[in-house]
């Protein structure tokens, strides 16, 4: 088992950490609804690339 010969400093675990911040949401708008959605995803209507995909409760 890997064992660290000397303790790291806590400016160096904030400079390791630095990458694990969540960036912000890539969000899309849908050109048939106008909803935002996150990209890649169906919007909260079922609609993906302003093509109906799922049926919902309101259909």
């Amino acid at each position: 088992m890997a064992v660290q010969k000397n303790k790291k400093s806590p400016s160096k675990r904030g400079m390791h950490r630095s990458h694990d911040s969540l960036p912000s949401l890539p969000l899309a708008l849908e050109p048939s609804t106008g909803e935002v959605h996150m990209r890649h995803h169906i919007s909260p209507n079922g609609y993906y690339r302003g093509k109906k995909i799922v049926k919902t409760k309101n259909d």
